[in-house]
């Protein structure tokens, strides 16, 4: 009887120590995005002033993608910071894409430093991704299989959410044709 006791404790001890190393490891795949995150925000502005000194014309779209940046950068929850960056990739797109009716931009070594640096961070905020949603999928089968989930539900282990598990389109890193490199 002691000895099935003692196996008990000693297995809901490894099983507690696991949730604890999963729910450690998606909190740190969080902070990988959001380093991430907030280097992506500092690039908005520098990006928008310096197409904003050739496409005057082309306000909305920069004010729409610097009210998202804001908006982005307040957002607590996981979802909703997941959608406006979402929409704020779309926004930067597009700012992308006027490049393309401004050929003194497109050539200017300014932008396609921010062009550069911005695509960087496309894909190191990809990678932040999708190890923050691998820790979080098997974060989330500990606290939902048997019998991890019995221990998970002693010690308040809650489910963590996805970040941008919406479409993949979105987290495309925006290319634009900038004429021949050769």
């Amino acid at each position: 009887m002691i000895a099935v006791l003692l196996l008990v404790i000693v297995v809901g001890v490894g099983i507690y120590n696991r949730l604890v190393r999963g729910r450690n490891r998606v909190s740190t795949a969080w902070s990988d995005i959001d380093v991430q995150l907030q280097r992506r925000h500092d690039l908005v502005p520098r990006l928008v002033a310096a197409v904003d000194q050739y496409a005057k014309y082309e306000r909305a779209t920069l004010e729409a993608v610097t009210v998202l940046r804001t908006e982005a950068m307040q957002a607590a929850d996981v979802a909703a910071k997941g959608k406006l960056e979402e929409e704020l990739t779309i926004g930067l797109e597009r700012i992308i894409a006027l490049a393309e009716n401004y050929p003194d931009l497109k050539a200017n070594e300014n932008f396609l430093k921010l062009q550069n640096e911005l695509v960087e961070t496309e894909n190191y905020l990809q990678f932040a991704r999708r190890y923050y949603n691998g820790s979080v999928r098997n974060y989330n089968t500990l606290t939902e299989t048997v019998p991890s989930n019995i221990v998970a539900g002693w010690f308040s282990f809650e489910s963590k959410e996805f970040f941008q598990k919406t479409s993949d389109e979105a987290a495309n890193v925006p290319l634009v044709s900038l004429g021949s490199v050769e």
